[in-house]
C-alpha cells in the first residue's frame, strides 16, 4: 500500500536547516498495523504527515497504492486523500460549533455524498463507535474518551483504506485509552491498514510491527507474531 525510498524532509529558515527525515525507506502492506516510536523530535509526526499526503518530502520517493506521489501538487494530494485516508489525532480536532453528528458527517459533505447516503453512513459509524446516543451533543459536552470515539467515527465514515493515528490515547486515561486501542484493533481486523505514532509501549504492543525512529532514521524494526 505504501512504500518510501530514501524519503528525506528538510526544514529551512534563513539561519537554520533541520533534517527531520533522513533517507527513510520502508514498506507498509495492506492490512498491517504499524506503530512508529521514538523520542520527541525524531521525525515521527513529519513521517505521518508525509504518509498522509499532508506534506511533500524534500527528496526521495513515496508510493501510495502503487502511484508515485512525492511531487504531487496540494490539489492532487487532497483529491487522493479523500475517501482513502482517515486521521485520528491526540487533540481530537473536532469542531466545537458542530454537533457530534455534524462532525462525523463533514468528510462526506466534502465528498458530495447524497443526503440519504450520508445519514446512513453517519448513523452506522456512530453505532459502531457506541456514541450514537450523543449525536446531538457538542464536543465540549463529551468526555475525552467519547470525543476520541467521535474522531474515530469521523475517520472511518468514508471507509478509508488507511487510518493514520497520531498519539490517539495521549489525552486519555488508561481505561479510555485501552478502549480506543481496542476500537483501532477491531478496525484493523476488518481490513483497515493502520499506522500509529505513539510514545506508549503499551499501545505499541497492539501493532503487528514496531518501527523505531531516531534522528530521522529508522534504527530498528520489530515484527511481532500475530496469532
Amino acid at each position: 500500500m505504501i512504500k518510501t525510498v530514501d524519503l528525506t524532509k528538510i526544514f529551512r529558515t534563513d539561519e537554520v536547516e533541520t533534517t527531520a527525515l533522513n533517507k527513510v525507506s520502508m514498506e507498509i502492506t495492506s492490512g498491517e498495523f504499524v506503530a512508529v516510536m521514538g523520542p520527541s523530535g525524531c521525525g515521527k509526526s513529519t513521517l505521518l504527515n508525509i504518509l498522509g499526503l499532508l506534506d511533500n518530502p524534500t527528496s526521495g520517493e513515496l508510493y501510495f497504492s502503487e502511484q508515485e506521489v512525492a511531487k504531487y501538487s496540494e490539489r492532487n494530494r487532497t483529491n487522493l486523500r479523500k475517501g482513502s485516508i482517515g486521521f485520528v489525532f491526540q487533540s481530537f480536532n473536532l469542531i466545537d460549533e458542530l454537533t457530534v453528528y455534524e462532525n462525523v458527517e463533514l468528510p462526506l459533505l466534502y465528498m458530495k455524498v447524497s443526503g440519504s447516503e450520508r445519514r446512513k453512513k453517519v448513523d452506522e459509524g456512530l453505532e459502531r463507535m457506541k456514541i450514537v446516543h450523543r449525536k446531538k451533543h457538542f464536543p465540549q459536552q463529551l468526555s475525552g474518551g467519547q470525543q476520541q470515539r467521535v474522531a474515530i467515527a469521523r475517520a472511518v465514515v468514508t471507509r478509508p483504506m488507511l487510518i493514520l493515528a497520531d498519539e490517539p490515547t495521549g489525552n486519555l486515561d488508561s481505561a479510555n485509552g485501552e478502549e480506543v486501542m481496542n476500537l483501532l484493533t477491531e478496525l484493523n481486523k476488518d481490513g483497515t491498514t493502520i499506522v500509529m505514532v505513539t510514545h506508549s509501549p503499551t499501545d505499541a504492543e497492539y501493532a503487528h510491527r514496531i518501527v523505531q525512529l531516531f534522528d530521522g532514521h529508522i534504527v530498528t524494526e520489530n515484527i511481532k507474531q500475530v496469532l
